[in-house]
């Protein structure tokens, strides 16, 4: 096209030059230009939209270099310093780094127990079968906490849920108590499932139970 070679030339033989050689108009020449920057907003425009409906899809964990992947499945071919340029500079959409788990230093299990549900994750009645764990809470200021919960199994139901500073036996002893209030109609033969880590097959914990 004209306008695109004299674009491409104008540096070496100069706009007047070409104008007359060409035989064209100014205003024709800067009116392509206006409309190409028309057409090039129009289409970052539409890379923007397509890019943050991405990030918020994937709850934010893609960087640039994954995001560029996930574009190039929707045929939209850009380098990695576009993509970077558009997410942190232009959009301001960051990949959310997840915390790695906190190294704990793993006990000796004083009982192991065997496992009585095999992988039989349901029952018919409500407080036939608890299940327990430990998971991390992450505070906005850096710090950790260590939530143990148990659920009912019949409804999926938190029955008993607790936070410490860190995770012990006693943690998982108190949960178990607060479960034990919170159903006043509990019968024997429940079964309190569990991932037989330390905590739960310490000797504290084990006594509590056979009690």
């Amino acid at each position: 096209m004209v306008y695109r070679f004299i674009q491409s030339n104008e540096k070496y033989f100069g706009l007047r030059w070409l104008f007359r050689r060409l035989k064209l108009s100014p205003n024709a020449y800067y009116n392509f230009l206006k409309n190409r920057k028309l057409s090039i907003r129009a289409k970052k425009q539409e890379i923007c939209e397509e890019l943050q409906k991405i990030y918020h899809e994937t709850d934010g964990r893609l960087g640039h270099r994954g995001m560029r992947v996930f574009l190039s499945r929707k045929n939209i071919n850009l380098s990695k310093t576009t993509v970077h340029k558009y997410m942190n500079k232009e959009l301001s959409l960051f990949s959310i780094v997840r915390r790695r788990k906190p190294r704990y230093t793993k006990s000796h299990a004083h009982k192991i127990f065997p496992n009585l549900l095999k992988q039989k994750f349901a029952t018919e009645k409500p407080n036939q079968i608890w299940c327990t764990d430990f998971t991390y809470l992450f505070l906005s200021n850096g710090t950790k906490r260590y939530n143990c919960s148990i659920i009912d199994l019949y409804d999926r139901s938190i029955i008993a849920s607790l936070n410490g500073k860190e995770i012990t036996s006693e943690l998982a002893i108190d949960t178990v108590k607060k479960a034990i209030l919170s159903q006043p109609k509990l019968k024997n033969g429940l079964i309190l499932h569990s991932d037989q880590g330390s905590q739960y097959t310490s000797e504290k914990f084990t006594v509590f139970c056979q009690s």
